[in-house]
């Protein structure tokens, strides 16, 4: 009876942070749908949910403000959840959507497409993309391109999770290599474009592209919490993961390639927001420990509430102007990666 004390204890504990997390989820969305260039009351915030009201208030809320909350919500559980899964598949702390060449092939897949296209146009002293989708199209190609190379070695080869990160930071440095060279030949309007496009921005979605993420968000998530015993069986290691019956090797593959295109589609629409993935599961882990059952759903709360209050600082710290978030973020990540490095060596 006491272990099953022990254990109704453990549950319960992890639940009410979870529960803690969702509430102030909540409080964070409200306050954000209220602060702004432009202040609204509760009231009125309810008022326009509710569909009461019309005119100024109605458009800031439904227009610009809610689309952009359920953007940070979605990719910040998307990027926390992705980089739960990818820690656990390769077996590094340090595993993440940013650090395996998944955001620089985004990059250079975007450069490309400004380049060859000319998607940049400059307004009133800021950088607009007359066709935006074609961006995405490439910057989440190109996202792609690094994971198959990757994954195809890991089949042909038969790679090590540790071989895999070596080959995510070598992709990531080829990666890099190519945006600088497109950079070198770029002119002024190109070259402002392509740096632009790597700020991280919740403001370049829609409806129907936060329809697009959903889905993919969803999916993938609920595929992810299918799969928890299996992860729990490989933080356990290769021959007792074996042992219970899990198929190591295509539990690696099916899930780095989900991991890869839940961040593939955020960074193509979104622009590169570092470190969510990689800060999010470690501060989970030392919160509730590392069982996948909880990790992962915690994750993505924690993910989503991390990125909507980045977000909502970076609206408000020098209103009206408005910071990319993913400068926010790799403020945030750059001390945590540090932190893992002195953990790792020690």
């Amino acid at each position: 009876m006491d272990i099953q004390n022990k254990y109704k204890q453990h549950i319960k504990k992890r639940v009410i942070f979870g529960l803690f997390l969702f509430l102030i989820l909540i409080v964070s969305a409200i306050y954000s749908l209220c602060v702004g260039d432009y202040q609204l009351t509760i009231s009125q915030v309810l008022s326009a949910l509710l569909g009461h009201e019309v005119g100024t208030v109605n458009l800031i809320i439904w227009n610009i403000r809610l689309p952009r909350i359920i953007t940070a919500i979605i990719a910040g559980s998307s990027l926390a959840v992705a980089g739960a899964v990818m820690q656990c598949i390769l077996r590094n702390p340090l595993a993440s959507p940013f650090t395996i060449g998944i955001s620089h092939g985004a990059m250079f897949g975007a450069s490309l497409a400004i380049i060859l296209f000319g998607f940049g146009e400059m307004k009133s002293g800021t950088v607009f993309f007359n066709n935006p989708y074609m961006i995405t199209m490439f910057a989440f190609f190109g996202a792609l391109i690094g994971v198959v190379v990757i994954l195809s070695l890991a089949k042909l080869r038969g790679l090590t999770p540790e071989a895999m990160i070596l080959a995510g930071v070598a992709m990531s440095s080829l990666f890099t290599a190519g945006t600088m060279l497109i950079q070198y030949f770029a002119n002024d309007l190109q070259l402002a474009s392509m740096v632009y496009w790597t700020f991280g921005d919740l403001g370049r979605t829609g409806w129907k592209e936060i329809w697009i993420l959903l889905v993919v968000a969803l999916s993938s998530i609920v595929y992810f919490i299918y799969k928890r015993w299996d992860y729990n069986a490989l933080e356990a290691g290769e021959e007792t993961a074996k042992s219970l019956g899990v198929n190591t090797e295509k539990t690696r593959l099916i899930g780095m390639l989900m991991a890869s295109l839940l961040t593939a589609v955020n960074v193509a629409f979104l622009g590169i927001i570092g470190f969510v993935g990689l800060i999010c599961p470690h501060i989970v882990r030392i919160c509730i420990g590392g069982d996948y059952r909880f990790l992962i759903p915690i994750s993505a709360l924690f993910g989503a509430v991390l990125l909507l209050i980045a977000d909502t600082f970076a609206r408000t710290i020098i209103a009206p102007i408005v910071l990319p978030v993913g400068i926010l973020t790799s403020f945030l990540g750059a001390p945590m990666f540090l932190y893992l490095l002195i953990r790792m060596y020690r």
